[in-house]
């Protein structure tokens, strides 16, 4: 059995501490800022540098496939650019949204995980609108994990993150939103990955009930906005996919109670692969 938590920590230091008092094996993080001396001398991390690739400077923060325990072994994967990557390499659409590794427990087979952020995007300003989107990134994120899919059947991989996207409806009930929403599920279960949760019961239901949720839904809120306290959170924008092979052997949780949410505006997403 390998634990493992999948987060958003916001860049916060006090995040990166509370790490160490679990019981995880690996951490899969989002907007992680360096961590500090004392936590990076207990934890293992890629040599990657803390920065997300884009003109934005004030991006000293990226993805992260973090090993907690000695439970697992971790071989990470070395990302590059699409324009600096030879054949055969692990070519990433914008360097920090996307982090790997290979996990090999103790007992059990080895599986790639990743760790996924989504940046949030502008239209051209062509097009006079002033929208932000992040299905866009989620679909480069896609693309890049194409190349570590080599056969139809068999791969083993979870892949999870913050995605900034909804599940199974759209901004203020809008089928477009919807409709292009439902493309990345598409497209992820097309690749064999589909999605594993979170979904309640695995977590606490929105309340009060979102206005925009069709009421047979199972979504989870996984954020909180600087308006919301963990209490009044509701949507979910972090999400879990993992191989077909994986999928029955894959159980995802959003520790999303109130007394529990943690250091972030995101909650932390357990996931536990027996």
């Amino acid at each position: 059995m390998v634990r493992m938590v999948t987060w958003n920590i916001a860049r916060r230091e006090e995040a990166w501490r509370s790490l160490l008092d679990t019981d995880y094996d690996i951490a899969l993080l989002q907007e992680a800022s360096e961590p500090p001396e004392d936590v990076a001398q207990r934890i293992g991390v890629d040599r990657a540098v803390w920065r997300t690739a884009g003109a934005d400077a004030r991006r000293l923060w990226r993805t992260a496939v973090v090993r907690l325990s000695d439970r697992v072994s971790v071989q990470w994967l070395e990302p590059k650019s699409i324009g600096g990557a030879c054949s055969g390499e692990l070519a990433v659409s914008r360097l920090g949204t996307l982090a790997g590794a290979i996990i090999t427990p103790v007992q059990g087979d080895p599986f790639v995980a990743l760790s996924l952020y989504a940046a949030w995007e502008r239209p051209c300003r062509t097009t006079n609108s002033s929208w932000i989107y992040a299905d866009g990134s989620v679909h480069r994120l896609i693309s890049d994990i194409s190349a570590l899919i080599g056969q139809e059947r068999g791969h083993r991989i979870i892949a999870a993150g913050d995605l900034n996207i909804l599940h199974g409806y759209g901004e203020n009930g809008s089928g477009y939103w919807a409709a292009r929403y439902a493309t990345v599920f598409g497209r992820m279960e097309a690749l064999g990955l589909p999605f594993v949760g979170p979904q309640a019961p695995a977590g606490r239901r929105a309340d009060p009930w979102p206005v925009e949720l069709p009421r047979d839904s199972n979504n989870v809120p996984t954020y909180r906005t600087r308006h919301q306290t963990p209490a009044t959170a509701s949507r979910q924008l972090d999400f879990v996919f993992a191989s077909d092979s994986m999928a029955q052997h894959t159980q995802v949780t959003a520790r999303n109670a109130p007394d529990d949410w943690g250091p972030s505006d995101h909650c932390r997403v357990e996931i536990t692969v027996v």
